[in-house]
């Protein structure tokens, strides 16, 4: 069991990340030759099918969806607690199709949230386009 664990990672490695040849083999430096260029070949050949299987699991870690969305800038000009606070603030609307039911999200956030969630959407496109 333990040998298909790592067999498993080592695939899940390979192909995340699209290591050349020369990465994998690198990491088999403990087997004899012949024993990793079969596990390359393999690898290799089987490199579409697991691939097209990462993404399937990754895109089945949630199911939601985000159908559409809008945003609007507002500027706050004072609270119940300051009188005089000339905040900018977006409101993000949200569409999210959970289930096959679309419920709307909104979020409100200062500039460093957004500057927050924009980082995160930037690295998770990063993800993405690495596992294309």
């Amino acid at each position: 069991m333990e040998l298909i664990n790592s067999l498993t990672a080592l695939f899940r490695m390979v192909v995340g990340n699209n290591s050349s040849d020369e990465e994998m083999l690198a990491e088999l430096v403990d087997l004899d030759s012949g024993h990793a260029q079969a596990l390359l070949s393999v690898l290799r050949a089987r490199e579409e099918e697991i691939h097209h299987a990462l993404l399937e699991r990754t895109i089945s870690i949630s199911c939601a969806t985000l159908q559409d969305f809008d945003w609007q800038l507002k500027l706050a000009l004072s609270s119940d607690k300051i009188s005089s606070l000339h905040t900018p603030l977006l409101s993000l609307n949200l569409d999210v199709r959970e289930n096959g039911h679309l419920q709307p999200v909104t979020v409100e956030m200062n500039r460093e949230e957004l500057n927050t969630l924009i980082s995160s959407l930037e690295a998770a496109n990063k993800v993405v386009l690495q596992l294309k």
